[in-house]
């Protein structure tokens, strides 16, 4: 089993897929070779790790590269825990002696997990995130806020649910999520598997922001254009593939959409890699059978990708997006007559 998992991790180490404008220039092969060879190490000691992975690489990227790649690639996800805690929190939202109690209880079963048996919720992976980089003087800080997946239930998303980071290189601040990008949990047991998504590494921000909102807006490194929390929640799914194939998702701003027949709805994304025009397909589903189908148009031009499509039959659809195999995004539309 070990065998295999190292294999597993060595092979999508070097699938590199993040959105690193700034770093075209940086190899990360050595980054990464770092990262895989300290894969049995434990986290009792917190100074020497950080030195195996970082010592013999010369530049403040590589060295969050190897401390992110280990992160992600060694802490598991307990969905157990953020379960527990999801239904705790909203069990004492109106009782703050019973939530701060709750709190500090998490907090030790949060670290106990994280340090004895390597698992652990999205706190625990920013904080290891943010210590190793400490230790290897980088600046990291912890930015709490709310995360939205295809499971939100964005009606009862009233307090902050989701943890990252932000890294501090040249001067200029970055985003990464090594929860989200650590992995998935199988569809049929629910349990964690390790499936490293590298387009969480450094990510444009414009694309962080459809599905991250910071409590300290100035985390979302964006200048002008800052969604709203209720653009935020009205925003349309996407997936994590949608890091691995866009930089921007500009339109549609909403998920939701009410539409006349014969109308159409024009999607605009910034891609982060050439594709095929044959490749991009929506799976439309009524609720009672679904097809891929091409959009009315597609039109590429500098990386900039523009879809419309025209609904012609009354109904209400769920729209999801996909490039070539990889689901993108999902939007709700509903055709009246």
């Amino acid at each position: 089993m070990k065998t295999r998992l190292f294999v597993l991790l060595f092979i999508v180490a070097f699938q590199t897929h993040a959105q690193l404008s700034d770093f075209e220039h940086i190899n990360f092969r050595k980054a990464d070779s770092a990262a895989l060879a300290c894969k049995d190490e434990g986290l009792s000691n917190l100074p020497e790790l950080a030195y195996k992975l970082t010592s013999n690489l010369d530049t403040d990227v590589e060295r969050f590269r190897a401390i992110y790649l280990w992160v992600c690639s060694n802490i598991a996800n307990d969905y157990n825990l953020y379960q527990k805690n999801k239904r705790k929190r909203y069990k004492y939202k109106n009782d703050s002696i019973k939530l701060n109690a709750w709190n500090t209880r998490l907090k030790k079963e949060i670290f106990r997990k994280l340090l004895k048996q390597k698992r652990t919720i999205c706190t625990g992976y920013a904080y290891i995130v943010q210590e190793l980089s400490k230790m290897a003087n980088l600046n990291c800080e912890i930015v709490h806020g709310f995360g939205r997946t295809s499971m939100t239930d964005v009606e009862k998303l009233d307090a902050p649910n989701h943890s990252w980071n932000v890294i501090q290189l040249n001067g200029k601040w970055y985003l990464c999520d090594p929860t989200w990008a650590s992995g998935i949990p199988n569809p049929e047991t629910n349990e964690f598997e390790f499936q490293y998504n590298d387009g969480m590494f450094l990510t444009n921000p414009k694309l962080f922001a459809v599905n991250h909102f910071p409590i300290d807006d100035r985390w979302m490194l964006l200048k002008e254009n800052k969604p709203t929390f209720d653009e935020f929640l009205n925003a349309p799914v996407i997936y994590g593939k949608a890091y691995t194939n866009l930089t921007g998702h500009d339109a549609p701003k909403k998920m939701h959409h009410i539409i006349q027949k014969n109308e159409k709805v024009v999607f605009k994304y910034q891609l982060y890699k050439s594709v095929e025009e044959d490749d991009i397909k929506f799976l439309i589903d009524n609720g009672y059978h679904n097809k891929k189908i091409k959009p009315t148009s597609t039109h590429i031009e500098n990386e900039n990708l523009t879809l419309e499509h025209l609904f012609d039959t009354k109904g209400f659809y769920d729209v999801h997006l996909y490039i070539g195999e990889d689901l993108i995004s999902t939007y709700t539309v509903k055709v009246k007559s």
